[in-house]
C-alpha cells in the first residue's frame, strides 16, 4: 500500500530513490470506520491523511445547512486548512466509507525534515504545484454554470455518483438537490433525443 504514496507523488514530481524508501518506511497506516469524524469544527488538527481506500468529505455549516467543500478518495491527500497551526478548524472531515489511510502529524514531519532535509525541499515543491493546480480548478469552478460544474464532475470523478449521496454532490456544486435533479433530467432527455 505504501507504494501508492509514491505513485501519487510521482504524478507531480519525480520522487528521488532515497526519499522513496523514507516515505514507505515512515508511513503510519490506520483504518477508520464509515461515519468517523476525523475533525470537527472547533478542534485543532494534528493529522493529515493519504487515502488508500475510502472516501472523506469536507463540509461546514451555514445557517444550519451543511455545505460540502470537497470529496477525497483513493490516492488523494487530505490536509485540513488548520493542520499543524494550533488554531480551531472551521470545517468537518468525515469518512463516508470505511477508510484506510496513511496518517501524518506535525511532529513526524519535523522529525523527518530534520533527518532528511531533501524531503522538506521536495514537499515545498509539491505544495507549490498542488496549490497552483487548486487555484486553476477553483477559478474554473467559480466561472462555470451549475450544469457545467455537474458535467465536469461527471467527467473527472464519475465514481462519486456511486459513492456519495446526491444531496451532498448538489451542495458541493453549490446548488439545491432539486436543481441537480432538474439538470440531470434535462441532460438525460437531451441525450435520448440525440
Amino acid at each position: 500500500m505504501q507504494s501508492e504514496i509514491i505513485k501519487h507523488l510521482s504524478k507531480y514530481l519525480k520522487v528521488p530513490n532515497d526519499l522513496e524508501e523514507v516515505l514507505i518506511e515512515c508511513a503510519l497506516i490506520k483504518q477508520f470506520s464509515k461515519n468517523t469524524l476525523l475533525l470537527k469544527e472547533g478542534q485543532v488538527s494534528n493529522e493529515c491523511y493519504f487515502i488508500f481506500k475510502g472516501c472523506i468529505r469536507c463540509y461546514f455549516y451555514e445557517d444550519g445547512e451543511e455545505i460540502t467543500t470537497g470529496f477525497f478518495t483513493e490516492s488523494q491527500a487530505v490536509t485540513p486548512t488548520n493542520y499543524g497551526k494550533n488554531s480551531p478548524s472551521k470545517l468537518f472531515y468525515e469518512c463516508l466509507e470505511d477508510t484506510i489511510a496513511s496518517v501524518g502529524t506535525p511532529n513526524l514531519e519535523t522529525e523527518l525534515y530534520s533527518k532528511y532535509p531533501q524531503l522538506e525541499a521536495f514537499t515545498r515543491k509539491l505544495y507549490d504545484i498542488l496549490i497552483s493546480n487548486y487555484q486553476v480548478e477553483l477559478l474554473d469552478f467559480k466561472h462555470a454554470s451549475p450544469e457545467q460544474r455537474y458535467l465536469k464532475l461527471l467527467e473527472t470523478r464519475p465514481d462519486l455518483f456511486q459513492r456519495v449521496p446526491l444531496n451532498q454532490i448538489a451542495s458541493y456544486l453549490g446548488i439545491k438537490p432539486e436543481s441537480l435533479s432538474r439538470i440531470r433530467k434535462r441532460l438525460h432527455l437531451k441525450s435520448k433525443n440525440n
